[in-house]
């Protein structure tokens, strides 16, 4: 979105842009019917747009999300983990997430896999610690940082992976240059991504198996019944976030919480830290006495 403060070739640009698109829906003043083409431009320019005023914390993942490798592992743990993770890319720590190092790219494990006996040197053993030959500069920025600022910064620098730390150094979260793109033009699927990306898939028996970081919309138009206490109504966005209202605390794995709108969740996997996966079931009416 052009502003004020933006260069005339920048507004020039964005206008530009926008005229175009209108004069894909009109042919000699006529209206027609807007086509799918039509409708995916006009999503993109408005979250074009919308981009301009988001935050790294806007996009980033949550570290309890990252997925990385420590500095230390085996030649054959690092490849073991980017075959588990399909990442091209991982973060390096040393010892804790709070440390990281670097970054370390899947091509240059595959090359040593591919042509294991590099100039003037043995194979890597599987047992050997190769992170630190291979690792890769990644860059380091604040959760307030502009989104669009991160994306030059990663066009300029041509690092494609950024570490969000905190105001104490910790590590909060991870942007990659795909996160931000996809905030403009929307969620891309690549062929590793599951097929089944629904947060909250009905099975038989008024069950439900949800993800936890769906919307708790989602599953309120799922079951056709408000779940959100009245009090927290304002507070809750996500079913992670009900049924940890629900509990007082983080529920582990195997605990079923009841819900007074006469349903039970039953946390299907979760770590300390947080709930993943939920399975909601519609529990029976009560049999009415006479």
């Amino acid at each position: 979105m052009a502003s004020s403060e933006d260069p005339p070739g920048v507004a020039r640009k964005s206008r530009g842009i926008r005229a175009f698109l209108r004069r894909l829906r009109g042919t000699g003043g006529m209206e027609i019917p807007p086509t799918p083409v039509d409708l995916v431009g006009d999503r993109m320019v408005d979250q074009a747009q919308a981009f301009q005023t988001l935050r790294v914390e806007d996009v980033m993942t949550p570290r309890a999300d990252i997925v990385a490798v420590e500095l230390t592992t085996p030649f054959a743990g690092v490849v073991e983990r980017f075959v588990e993770a399909e990442h091209s890319r991982m973060p390096i720590y040393r010892e804790t997430l709070d440390d990281p190092v670097g970054v370390v790219h899947v091509k240059d494990v595959f090359k040593l896999l591919a042509n294991p006996k590099p100039k003037g040197g043995k194979p890597p053993a599987a047992t050997d610690a190769i992170l630190q030959k291979v690792r890769r500069d990644a860059l380091y920025v604040p959760a307030s940082m502009r989104a669009a600022d991160l994306l030059l910064r990663m066009q300029t620098s041509r690092i494609h992976m950024a570490l969000v730390i905190d105001e104490f150094g910790g590590t909060d979260g991870l942007v990659t240059l795909e996160d931000l793109v996809e905030a403009v033009v929307g969620e891309i699927d690549d062929e590793h991504d599951d097929a089944q990306t629904a947060g909250v898939v009905a099975r038989p028996g008024g069950v439900f198996d949800v993800d936890a970081r769906a919307p708790l919309e989602e599953l309120e138009a799922a079951v056709g019944a408000e779940l959100a206490p009245p009090d927290l109504e304002e507070e809750i966005d996500t079913v992670a976030g009900l049924v940890t209202a629900l509990a007082g605390r983080v529920p582990q794995r195997g605990e079923v919480i009841p819900h007074s709108g006469g349903f039970e969740f039953q946390v299907t996997d979760a770590d300390p830290r947080r709930v993943k996966r939920v399975r909601v079931r519609r529990l029976p009416e009560p049999d009415v006495v006479i």
